[in-house]
């Protein structure tokens, strides 16, 4: 072979070992991240075009897949639409949210785990069904979640519940409002679906946020019981002993009235030494401004991190923010950020009741009464409970998982004693249940904007002794009332722990 056939001829190897290599990285190595893209429309439109699993809660589909006689042949279904779209979420064409997303392989069939079901139908000749999707949430505790948080802030309100099983981290509800129906934006009209995704998102008060997981607020007072943990635990104070309150507290290293923390009219917060329970009870600002300092910033963030705080743990609905507990200032001068420094000893003590930097979404604070009622054993949360086949076949359950020891048996127990102080003759005196011992904690956080409302919070648990709920709610906005965590929150929290406890 002459010189230049021979050059040719390797020419072409190059190209052929080329293409092949090529073949190879989009067929196997890429395929998944193709099919999963959004922009690939073929992909798109296949999924649209198949029966999709079922996502349930109990034995009852809240998203199915319905015939259709149109080029898709099979229509997403959400028969109850407002109370879960903020856990489903959405299928639309080219895109999912909430668990439509985090379980799209089983709910789409294309899950590794559902091949034997593939081949059964293929040998068959049927169509290719979605897997099963059990979530853990209880009707019943859901139902009223929803009903009575739209009961109280009103169809303009913005506001979130969330329910743990404190032994095993199952949330048993979660509920977000405003709230959208999921079916129209799966409708097979394209004008149908644009239109409705372009009114929510230019809606102002994002209903398509789950604000549950996706929105972070100052948690204000219900972040008590966090400092109290941190006391216990590091031998602070313990219940029984008096701690220091008084009627205002100049926060250290300041002056000026904007620097004066006060208990808001609570005149048993006034002595300048309150019994544990009083501070609690009656929800003493500058007793827990003064106690976040004898701690200092170190201890306090190590507990607020120890319940979950600064980190992702959410594994099985997508958008979880991470709360908050700040870790280092930036301070401004002339325009110019400085070097990060530790917190002072004023802000350490706006972050005892939680303001300041502190910021948490209401799965977290569910989360710290959890761990609370728990022995101080704090558990991963999830919402899927298992993934079935399209025959009901489980094929995965989920397994409880302890994330960490939060705090030990005995700081548990106490801060669980002060917290049932708090419902029996206290400001979470809306959350009693006749024949119950109930946990509570109120919390009502200022925005930090002259003139706004606050934020209403409420965290609590039952029967506290062997807890079967955790509950917290959060209250953004509530059009015509005046925000207080007891008084609207109480309510909401006495009528979920009420619908799983008496099941």
């Amino acid at each position: 072979m002459n010189k230049p056939i021979r050059s040719v001829s390797l020419f072409c190897l190059v190209l052929f070992v080329a293409l092949m290599v090529n073949v190879t990285y989009l067929q196997f190595w890429k395929a998944e991240d193709y099919n999963n893209d959004a922009a690939n429309a073929r992909a798109a439109e296949a999924s649209f075009s198949r029966e999709r699993g079922l996502i349930l809660v109990g034995q009852d589909p809240v998203a199915r897949s319905k015939p259709v006689d149109d080029r898709y042949e099979y229509l997403r279904v959400y028969p109850r639409p407002f109370q879960y779209a903020p856990v489903t979420g959405y299928l639309q064409l080219g895109s999912q949210t909430g668990i439509e997303r985090s379980q799209n392989a089983i709910l789409s069939g294309e899950d590794p785990r559902l091949f034997v079901n593939r081949l059964v139908d293929m040998l068959q000749g049927e169509t290719n069904k979605g897997g099963n999707v059990k979530l853990t949430l209880d009707p019943q505790a859901q139902k009223a979640a929803f009903d009575k948080l739209l009961e109280t802030i009103g169809p303009d309100g913005e506001g979130s519940v969330v329910a743990i099983e404190p032994k095993t981290g199952r949330v048993l509800a979660m509920v977000s409002l405003p709230t959208y129906d999921p079916n129209k934006l799966a409708s097979h009209d394209a004008t149908v679906r644009t239109e409705a995704y372009a009114a929510l998102d230019a809606d102002d008060r994002e209903p398509l946020l789950n604000r549950a997981v996706q929105t972070r607020l100052f948690p204000g007072s219900t972040f008590k019981i966090v400092t109290a943990a941190a006391a216990i635990e590091n031998g602070l104070y313990q219940v029984g002993d008096n701690v220091p309150s008084g009627a205002a507290y100049q926060l250290p290293g300041t002056t000026g009235e904007q620097n004066v923390v006060d208990n808001e009219g609570r005149y048993l917060c006034d002595a300048e030494e309150v019994s544990f329970e009083t501070a609690m009870a009656q929800s003493c600002n500058t007793a827990f401004a003064k106690m976040a300092v004898e701690l200092g910033p170190e201890k306090m963030r190590e507990t607020a991190e120890a319940f979950g705080f600064n980190s992702d743990y959410l594994l099985d609905l997508p958008g979880q923010v991470q709360s908050v507990y700040p870790t280092e200032v930036v301070d401004v001068i002339d325009g110019e950020p400085q070097e990060p420094r530790e917190l002072n000893d004023a802000e350490t003590a706006r972050t005892g009741f939680g303001q300041f930097d502190v910021q948490s979404t209401p799965l977290q604070m569910a989360m710290v009464g959890a761990a609370l009622a728990n022995q101080g054993s704090l558990m991963r949360p999830y919402t899927v409970d298992e993934v079935q086949t399209a025959d009901y076949q489980t094929l995965e359950a989920t397994d409880p998982d302890e994330l960490r020891q939060a705090v030990s048996p005995e700081t548990a127990s106490q801060v669980t004693e002060l917290m049932v102080d708090t419902v029996a003759s206290g400001t979470a005196y809306p959350a009693a249940i006749a024949g119950r011992d109930v946990a509570g904690k109120t919390g009502t956080a200022q925005r930090g904007i002259e003139g706004a409302p606050p934020y209403g919070w409420f965290v609590s648990f039952a029967p506290a002794e062997n807890a079967e709920v955790a509950v917290s709610v959060m209250i953004q906005e509530a059009p015509g009332k005046e925000i207080a965590g007891g008084q609207l929150g109480g309510p909401i929290a006495k009528a979920v722990m009420e619908a799983v406890m008496e099941k």
